[in-house]
């Protein structure tokens, strides 16, 4: 899909849903949390939350204390929903408005946090271009957080095809760049009451020269 298209399609559905009504909705994002804090680093870190549109993650994130946070999505709906929640918090966020495949970053992130994007990237050269945009963004000694639907997920989402992944094959498909460090599995109950099984990896940034 190329980016004009992604863009189109995204906006479109948070123009026709409130974010409490998609299928990805979290009220309270645990695991997330969870992972973030088991990287070890302090309130200082910047972490990025990739296709986090109108996550809640950002929220609980600055009550944590957290100081340099970013926000990246495709869909400036979904960017101006969190904006609007947050109120006068949300000068405290760097918005990113970006299509994630050509998101070139200005300086290195410490965390990167995606529970959002990358099991719609069904085409390898997709795959390709988020990786080479991870390598970038993220440098050796930092921590990459992604989620996807796991094997036992749906295949289709807000009316497109998606990837279902095990561990070790999100951290395959991020390449030699990344090594897995721990996982986890979670059954997301929807907005409308289907289960969907997600599987996050976190891996830590390496160079694979050594």
């Amino acid at each position: 899909m190329a980016s004009v298209s992604r863009h189109a399609h995204w906006e479109s559905v948070y123009r026709t849903k409130r974010p409490d009504e998609v299928s990805w909705y979290q009220s309270e994002p645990g695991i997330s949390l969870d992972l973030i804090r088991a990287t070890g680093e302090g309130p200082s870190a910047r972490v990025l939350d990739v296709g986090g549109g109108a996550s809640v993650l950002v929220d609980r994130l600055l009550e944590a204390g957290f100081e340099h946070i970013g926000v990246m999505d495709i869909a400036p709906a979904a960017l101006s929903a969190s904006r609007d929640r947050l109120g006068p918090r949300s000068d405290a966020v760097e918005w990113v408005e970006a299509d994630v495949l050509e998101y070139r970053a200005n300086e290195p992130w410490d965390i990167w946090h995606d529970r959002a994007v990358f099991h719609f990237l069904v085409d390898p050269e997709d795959r390709a271009r988020y990786r080479a945009s991870l390598y970038e963004a993220v440098a050796p000694g930092g921590h990459v957080i992604v989620a996807t639907f796991g094997p036992e997920g749906p295949t289709r989402c807000s009316g497109l095809d998606t990837l279902r992944c095990s561990a070790d094959e999100i951290a395959a498909a991020l390449g030699d760049g990344v090594t897995l460090v721990e996982s986890r599995t979670e059954v997301h109950r929807t907005p409308s009451g289907a289960d969907q099984q997600f599987v996050y990896a976190r891996l830590l940034r390496v160079d694979p020269t050594g």
